[in-house]
């Protein structure tokens, strides 16, 4: 088994290259970062689906995103992106081209991805698609725009959002906060919150004074992030398009975000009807070539 390493601003991912099969254990036991490679995630990279009337294919390529817990991912906007830099740099892929992401057998969603050089690191740009707020759509069990909600001891207000996975953005008043409350206490709390069917991201954010590098107009907000299946990560790009958009939408921000999370900044920028648009770099790790000792030492505890 080959695997390849990449980061986006320190959010790490595993992309799989060879074709052996996985399960939910083996992507736990290769994402643990104590006894396997570690990573905040892995991509598998799938067959071509076709149209079933003309059996074209229904985009050049297609992945299915594992979570460190062994659970499936909807979607990854810092996923997405290594996987499109991996494609770029070790499958000849075009600079620009479309990635299905299928979570199980049935159609995925299709996305774009651009590009750009130099190869290994160069910034990737992702069409994410609308946000939604609608709760079916996020889902959640009832609309939450910046709603009350009780978490723990505290009322927290909340907004829901839905990037094509879930979402839980808690705006706080003061940048320090973020160094002060129990914020990973919160984040666990809120991922499996019965708001929640299918549990949640979690994002905790301040809007700030911009730098002087910002484009003119943007707004700068500072985040930490709790993901869904991984805990707290350094950064998120899914996570950055939800809290721009719940800043738009609650009349923080407007159209050009940059989100400063622990690991580096990422850029959305949002259109007239809630679409989302993330860019940011990526930077190869790595190759890995797994032991088949280490391989062998967890067959019998459900690995495929």
């Amino acid at each position: 088994m080959r695997l390849r390493k990449y980061h986006g601003i320190g959010n790490d991912y595993l992309v799989l290259e060879t074709a052996d099969p996985l399960s939910p254990d083996l992507v736990r036991r290769l994402c643990d970062r104590h006894r396997g490679v570690g990573s905040d995630g892995l991509l598998q990279p799938l067959p071509l689906r076709r149209d079933p009337q003309d059996g074209r294919p229904v985009s050049p390529y297609a992945v299915r995103i594992w979570n460190p817990d062994g659970s499936r991912a909807e979607k990854s906007g810092n996923g997405l992106r290594i996987f499109a830099r991996w494609l770029v740099d070790h499958r000849a892929a075009a600079s620009d081209f479309g990635v299905e992401v299928r979570t199980f057998d049935q159609p995925g969603t299709c996305v774009r991805c651009t590009v750009e050089p130099p190869a290994g690191t160069g910034s990737v740009t992702v069409l994410m698609g609308p946000a939604q707020f609608e709760a079916a759509q996020v889902p959640c069990t009832r609309p939450l725009l910046d709603a009350p909600v009780q978490v723990g001891e505290r009322v927290l207000r909340v907004t829901a959002v839905g990037t094509g996975n879930p979402h839980c953005v808690v705006f706080l008043d003061d940048v320090r906060l973020l160094d002060q409350v129990p914020w990973r206490d919160w984040g666990a709390t809120l991922e499996t919150h019965p708001l929640f069917p299918n549990r949640t991201n979690v994002q905790f954010a301040v809007v700030v004074h911009g730098a002087p590098a910002d484009p003119p107009g943007s707004t700068r907000i500072v985040a930490r992030i709790w993901e869904r299946g991984a805990g707290e990560t350094q950064a998120s790009g899914s996570s950055s398009c939800a809290i721009a958009a719940a800043a738009r939408r609650l009349g923080k921000a407007g159209d050009q975000v940059v989100v400063e999370m622990p690991g580096g900044e990422l850029w959305v920028t949002l259109g007239p009807d809630d679409a989302l648009v993330l860019r940011g770099p990526v930077q190869e790790i790595g190759a890995v070539e797994l032991s088949t000792g280490w391989l062998s030492a967890g067959r019998g505890t459900g690995d495929a």
